[in-house]
């Protein structure tokens, strides 16, 4: 053991260091997503490769052997969301800090937009931002779109004739990559009897997680934000594009000071 570290260079430590750093953010990175199960199986065939090494079955090992020789291109094949979410990480540096900002910002304006068109219309909806926790469950059930934040796109999804005009739009890194989606709805006596079904759903997605849910009531046309499973209703353009910007900012700000 003295040996050992009599052996062991500080450019060895850092090597360490980094790879252990790498392997932690590759496990964040597929935390309860699909890539996490598909890494299992990984470790599985793994696992049966060595068995069949010590145990000499020849045909069984030709086979893993084989297909270890394309698991570059299988493991970009099936990583291909990870890969791009990881590399989109990589390029969140304060050289790009304020693009992101303005683009952010964009993606709440359009909303605010959206929002007020929808309430002057009397048409219902509810918008969902993720935020630190994954709303991967929900998205997966729902449409999917990966589309730019418009006004229009959002009015077109929310408008009676639409066949996923009911759900909701779930808005991740300032995409809308999913909509129709259905959300746990919140019970209880304690509720007002004028929540609908989009207000309890917005109260229940809020309370399980940090998402933030814009909603407008189908009824009286009116705006609402629910955050941390909190209601703030009866909101104008001025005051919801606040609530979103210093949600946002401030989230941001937090990310930028751990960082």
């Amino acid at each position: 053991m003295e040996k050992f570290f009599e052996q062991l260079r500080w450019q060895d430590l850092i090597d360490i260091a980094i790879v252990s750093f790498i392997i932690y953010k590759i496990f964040i990175l597929v935390k309860g997503t699909r890539a996490a199960r598909m890494l299992i199986g990984i470790g599985v065939l793994l696992a049966i490769s060595l068995i069949s090494r010590f145990f000499e079955l020849y045909t069984l090992d030709w086979l893993i052997q084989s297909f270890w020789t394309q698991i570059v291109i299988i493991l970009i094949i099936l990583f291909q969301p990870e890969i791009r979410k990881a590399l989109a990480q990589m390029g969140e540096t304060p050289l790009l800090h304020r693009f992101s900002s303005a683009e952010e910002m964009k993606t709440i304006e359009e909303i605010v937009k959206a929002s007020q068109g929808l309430a002057n219309k009397k048409i219902g909806a509810l918008i969902v931002f993720e935020r630190n926790v994954s709303l991967n469950e929900y998205v997966e059930i729902g449409v999917p779109l990966e589309a730019r934040v418009t006004k229009e796109l959002l009015m077109s999804i929310f408008h009676p004739t639409s066949p996923i005009h009911d759900g909701a739009v779930i808005i991740k890194k300032n995409r809308i990559v999913a909509a129709g989606c259905f959300l746990p709805i919140k019970l209880g006596a304690d509720l007002k009897k004028t929540y609908g079904t989009r207000h309890r759903a917005a109260l229940g997605i809020t309370e399980e997680t940090d998402a933030v849910a814009v909603i407008v009531s189908e009824e009286t046309g009116a705006i609402s934000l629910a955050v941390n499973g909190e209601l703030f209703s009866n909101l104008d353009m001025e005051t919801l594009r606040g609530k979103l910007t210093n949600l946002f900012t401030t989230e941001r700000e937090r990310k930028w000071a751990e960082f």
